[in-house]
Order: C-alpha cells, then structure tokens, then sequence
C-alpha cells in the first residue's frame, strides 16, 4: 500500500520526472476520456511519456490498470531509490552464464581443457608483449545478445552489455569478479570514455586545417608538392619520421634522435619529448629537410593528428608548407605514405630499435627507395619522376 502522506524530497524532481500534480493531472483527464496524445498536449510532454507512465505506475490491485496518482507516484519513488541490487548480483543463474562465456576455460576439439599461460592476475593491464590469460573472451555484446537465443522463454535470463560492463568496472556495482576484465579484448582495468579518448591530444586542430580544406588539386595528384607524412615507430620509443610526395612517390627520411638524457633522467613537466619525436624535434626535422626543396614542390603536408605535429602553425612559418589534418582513424586518407611504411618496415621492422640507425643510414635507405621503379609511375623510379618534373 502505498504511504497516506509524502515526505517532502531532499532533492526536488528535475523537469525530466514527472511531479505529483503532473500525476493527478493525468489522472484527471484519464477519467475525463482523453487520449494519451491529447494529455500529452496539455502537460507538454510527449505521448509516450504519458503512455509509459500509465503502464509502469498504475494500480494493479483490482486487476486492471487503474491509474491513481497517489499510487502512481508511490511506484515511481520506489523504482528511484539508489543503489539498487544488480541482476548479476540476484540472479545466480544469470551471473553463472556470463561468468563462464567471459572468463571459461578454453577447451579443444576433443573435450580436454586447455589452460594456456599460466598469468598471474596484478589488479592493472597487461604489458605489450606479454603473455594473456586464455579464456573464452565473449564480449559483453555477444553474451547479451546469445541470451535470447539460449533462453528463448526465460525472461529473467536477459541483460545488456552496458550492465555487464559496469559489473566489472564499477566497484558499486561489482558483481562480476574484478580479474574478469583481464578476459576483456582490451584487458584494460579502467574504462575509457569514447568522448575522452576522441578528444585526446588533438586541441591544435581546428576545422580550417582539416583535409576537407585541403585543395583540389592535391587529390587527383595531377600537380607535384603535396606531401603524406608520420612517424614509424620501434623499441624504447625510437621513431623515424617519413614524408613521401603523392605524385611522384618521393620518399624523405628524418632523422629523430633521442636527446642528451632519454633513459637516464625524468622528463621534466611540460619539457622536451627525450625520445627525439615530440612537437619541436619533428618541427624542426621537417622544416630542415623540406627546405632544401624548391618552393613549387612545398605546397601541403598532410599528417594524421598526433601530438608531434602541435607546433604545425609555426612550421609553416618556419618551412612554407601548409599542414591539414586527417580525420580521427582514417590511416586511408594518407593511403601513399601508409604503403611506403610498409615497404620501409623491410629495413626497420616492427618491434626494433630505431635509434641506433644514423642520418646516414636513413639517407642510403631512402636512395634505395627512390631509385626503385614503381608500377604506378609506369616503372620509373620515384627519383626520375620527381627529376622530370624538376626540369
């Protein structure tokens, strides 16, 4: 039964709830005849507002849907009350299911369990290069959807993905074991918001230097000096930088050295990038090898948006060349400079020291590049190509 009098709220009801006098309005016109759209009209709230609101929070007890507004509001502050008990949490049957499609044992062909890696579980992410739990690894997507599918008339065995993942990330609701996010894709411990990560590292960017900017003239490739750039990356976060032009597929190699302390001293807060590839070392890379070039053939650069290219405005002080931008993880509006770093990981594989190379190196293995005919350009050498359009 629900209480003869309210207690007066600690907080007051947004204008997204509805209030009491919305309530005994409601139930005013229900009495009077009017439809749900018409109610809807006269409180100013959509029709499946009221609709919703009838269905959820009207009396039962004479085994119709008599709506009464005591009543109605007794149901609605009784669903709000925080915290609420999870579904993993009451239901044992359904917590089993996932626990097992998350976190089981995998198991061969002929019904033996294989355990794999024997990994220790250290309350943090696993490390790059390093061994993973095994488990069956159903994300919370495909469980949740499988449900219906197993327990086609069982409506207690259902649950969304986004329930899941709160029961193994947030410590209120951890119904699910917290070493269960080891058996994640990701493996990671915290979550990370999809609106954080997209606006990570990327504040100087604005739409004006976007690659929809960028002219036309680039992109038929009919006219030589739009150049693709990025860095390789390998072990202990060397890096080389590349640039490759989209006409003639001239490749140039920079040289990042790590600087005087990398490995020895803490970086200092808000100092230079000791690895050799922050803002200042890649500026000043581009600005020392693109200037060499005469001023026709440095019309753009396009580059993804890391953070080494922050200092981009002053680079086009420094070198002339107008920098765009790339769309968030889209690698193919740089397709050109993306296959000449496949092809440069033939002399700097994934997973290497790259610092140990001199600028010497980089110099014959961009010789070597240049000088290699391409199917694209009718096999001449991107060298001859550029040479052609030099005379």
């Amino acid at each position: 039964m629900p209480p003869a009098m309210f207690r007066s709220s600690a907080k007051p009801l947004s204008g997204r709830y509805l209030s009491l006098a919305e309530r005994e309005e409601i139930a005013l016109l229900r009495v009077q005849g009017h439809s749900m759209q018409e109610i809807g009209r006269r409180l100013g709230r959509s029709a499946s507002t009221i609709s919703r609101e009838v269905r959820r929070n009207a009396a039962t007890r004479s085994g119709g849907l008599e709506y009464r507004a005591t009543t109605a509001q007794w149901h609605a502050e009784r669903s709000a009350r925080r915290p609420k008990p999870t579904k993993l949490a009451l239901n044992m049957t359904l917590r089993t299911y996932v626990e097992e499609r998350l976190a089981g044992v995998v198991v061969a062909p002929s019904g033996v369990p294989v355990p794999g890696p024997a990994v220790p579980w250290k309350g943090r992410r696993h490390g790059q290069r390093q061994d993973r739990r095994w488990a069956r690894a159903w994300s919370p997507e495909q469980i949740a959807r499988r449900l219906p599918i197993d327990f086609p008339d069982d409506k207690t065995m259902r649950i969304s993905h986004e329930a899941i993942y709160q029961a193994l990330f947030v410590q209120s609701r951890g119904a699910l074991r917290r070493e269960l996010t080891a058996c994640l894709r990701t493996g990671r411990v915290l979550r990370v918001p999809r609106a954080r990560a997209r606006g990570r590292g990327k504040g100087f960017v604005s739409p004006e230097i976007m690659i929809s900017q960028r002219p036309g003239e680039s992109a038929d490739r009919a006219v030589p000096g739009h150049w693709e750039g990025d860095l390789i990356l390998g072990l202990g976060s060397s890096a080389i930088g590349t640039l490759v032009e989209r006409t003639t597929r001239f490749t140039m190699l920079l040289h990042l050295p790590r600087l005087a302390g990398h490995g020895d001293v803490p970086r200092a807060k808000n100092g230079p990038a000791l690895a050799g590839h922050g803002a200042e070392a890649v500026r000043d890379a581009i600005t020392r090898t693109i200037i060499t070039l005469p001023e026709e053939l440095r019309r753009s650069l396009t580059w993804d948006q890391g953070a080494e290219m922050a200092q981009h405005a002053r680079l086009k002080i420094d070198a002339g060349v107008q920098v765009y931008f790339c769309d968030p993880q889209c690698p193919w509006q740089r397709g050109t400079n993306e296959n000449t770093n496949g092809l440069l990981r033939q002399y700097f594989p994934k997973g290497t020291d790259l610092s140990v190379h001199s600028a010497e190196e980089l110099a014959a293995v961009q010789a070597a590049l240049n000088t290699r005919p391409r199917k694209t350009l009718g096999w001449r050498t991107p060298a001859e190509a550029l040479d052609e359009w030099l005379r």
